[in-house]
């Protein structure tokens, strides 16, 4: 097996990290209710009734998706912000970049949960889901880049056209309760993207030259959030909401795995403008193809183990055999010699630090757990992303396999049609052509729902493909 590395025009293995936190996302929402092992749920709510329990411990991989998708942004951050200063642009039009970026996916985190067919109607009927379909359609003109030459004007009135289609139907559309537009009505996975999106930019536009500065802001909000539940003007700060359509500052505590990921989003970006990356073959290598393969395979093991054991509450085992595969793991990789390699070591050390801070805080509020989120989730998970960053590195970009995980960067690099799509595009062809009744009666067991819905998720995953290999995006 060839395993000459050579630098990659963009992280196809962040692509596939983000493309799997969207795919498995869409998944733990298609999976039967009620009826499964507590694993195949959010730790918190768990089997027969889905009850919340916040005092309940322990994490799943449904708990996994959200943060890895939060660090695959976090991550990407540098890599899309430095094309634009590159390039000279100015710095107010960088910083209203990113704040319009932001009121983009806030105005998305509405419009998406008005055009759910569950949402229009509890028990929706063919009119309904051709409603959600129409709402779907009209993401394209309004945020879709697509690869056709066309005039300034042509493409700005398209997306006019897109906006004001928009607009037609929130005026429009009445749901059950017999309202409509509400701008408090938003997907909330969304909302908090918006407001991390914002923050986690300008954060890093203006540290990125100096590294203690921004995880020094980590401290701040470690402050705030410890004092969240004092009666003091931190708790009133910690839930404020001047605009309950756009967020709170709670929202802000998802930077605890956001900025990690612009840390390693600029290890990234150094490593693929590498001289030596860009210009050669790393033919001198360190590492044999084996001892590639067993860190590989070491990686996915951090993520299964410390989900057993935290599951299980076997916590301080989960702590030494974390604490042995990191040995293991170093002992491969201590030596590295091309940039590929010294760029594995060094965010191996960033995740390695980052999981035993999560462990340490374990005991902490209780023990591990996504809600309410505790700081040993954060850390936790934004150790994990990072291992199975190394893993998607060594598979694409070191093993040149990036076939193997085509399907996870298609739609990694198109994830928001896969969000929508999933309620918007499949209910509608499910329902409309009768196929979901079909499905049903084909899938009767808890089981064999689950292979229905990874049926599902796999038949979107490939439209998404579709979309992305045609080089038609949405940019939120």
């Amino acid at each position: 097996m060839d395993t000459e590395i050579s630098s990659p025009k963009r992280s196809y293995a962040l692509d596939a990290l983000r493309g799997f936190a969207i795919l498995t996302m869409l998944l733990s929402g298609q999976i039967p209710f009620g009826v499964l092992p507590s694993w195949m749920y959010h730790a918190q709510v768990p089997p027969p009734l889905h009850k919340f329990m916040p005092g309940l411990a322990g994490i799943t991989w449904v708990d996994l998706v959200f943060p890895f998708f939060l660090f695959s942004m976090g991550a990407a951050i540098p890599l899309s912000i430095s094309r634009k200063i590159e390039k000279g642009v100015p710095q107010y039009k960088i910083i209203s970049s990113i704040i319009l970026r932001g009121f983009i996916l806030v105005g998305f985190a509405i419009f998406d949960l008005h055009i759910r067919p569950g949402e229009m109607k509890a028990a929706p009927d063919i009119a309904t889901y051709l409603y959600a379909l129409l709402g779907f359609l009209l993401l394209f003109p309004a945020l879709a880049r697509f690869p056709y030459k066309m005039s300034p004007v042509i493409s700005a009135l398209i997306k006019v056209c897109g906006v004001v289609g928009i607009v037609v139907f929130l005026a429009l559309v009445r749901y059950p309760d017999g309202s409509g537009f509400i701008a408090e009505r938003s997907d909330i996975i969304l909302l908090v993207l918006a407001n991390i999106a914002i923050s986690a930019s300008l954060i890093w536009y203006f540290t990125r030259s100096n590294l203690l500065l921004r995880l020094g802001i980590l401290g701040f909000l470690f402050a705030a959030r410890l004092i969240h539940t004092e009666l003091s003007w931190g708790k009133w700060l910690w839930h404020s909401t001047p605009l309950p359509w756009f967020g709170m500052l709670y929202f802000q505590q998802y930077l605890f795995i956001v900025l990690p990921g612009t840390v390693i989003g600029d290890l990234i970006l150094k490593w693929m403008k590498s001289d030596t990356a860009l210009k050669q073959n790393e033919t001198v290598k360190e590492w044999s193809k084996s001892s590639l393969i067993v860190i590989a395979g070491i990686m996915f093991i951090f993520v299964l183990a410390c989900l057993v054991g935290l599951k299980s509450r076997l916590v301080f085992e989960t702590l030494l055999g974390s604490i042995g595969l990191m040995l293991i793991t170093w002992g491969l990789i201590s030596k590295a010699k091309t940039p590929t390699e010294i760029f594995i070591r060094k965010i191996f050390q960033w995740g390695s630090y980052l999981l035993l801070l999560g462990l340490a805080f374990e005991p902490y509020e209780g023990g591990i757990k996504k809600d309410h989120p505790t700081m040993s989730y954060y850390f936790v998970t934004a150790g994990l992303a990072i291992f199975m960053l190394i893993a998607f590195t060594i598979i694409i970009d070191v093993f040149k396999k990036k076939k193997w995980v085509q399907l996870l960067i298609n739609n990694g690099q198109n994830p928001m049609i896969a969000y929508v799509g999933i309620t918007n595009l499949m209910p509608p062809i499910l329902g409309i052509t009768g196929l979901g009744v079909f499905l049903d009666s084909m899938f009767p067991t808890p089981w064999l729902g689950v292979l229905k819905a990874v049926m599902i998720v796999l038949t979107l995953a490939l439209i998404v493909s579709f979309f992305t290999k045609r080089k038609i995006f949405w940019r939120t």
